[in-house]
């Protein structure tokens, strides 16, 4: 991003993320709580697999488990993607 001359900021939400962070974040991405849950995490499997949660249930259950959410997420202005692969940044940096 900075060889486009790109000024991006790094959220580290593993540290800290509140809860209208992660709402604003699934807006911009256009999807629910449980679209961006890290699934292959032992947590999940052990704890959360196969369990079904309201919207604001996997919201709480990521703000207390930020490792469970799929990273790198790259947020624009008005929107946002799970950058995977990297090239999906340019549909939010270029719009």
């Amino acid at each position: 991003m900075q060889d486009k001359g790109i000024e991006i900021e790094i959220v580290d939400y593993l540290n800290s993320i509140t809860i209208e962070e992660l709402k604003l974040i699934l807006m911009k991405l256009n999807k629910k709580a449980q679209d961006i849950v890290r699934t292959q995490e032992d947590y999940y499997k052990k704890e959360l697999k196969g369990k079904n949660f309201t919207n604001e249930e996997w919201i709480q259950i990521l703000i207390e488990n930020p490792k469970l959410i799929q990273r790198p997420i790259v947020v624009g202005k008005y929107k946002a993607v799970i950058a995977q692969p990297p090239e999906v940044i340019d549909d939010v940096v270029l719009k």
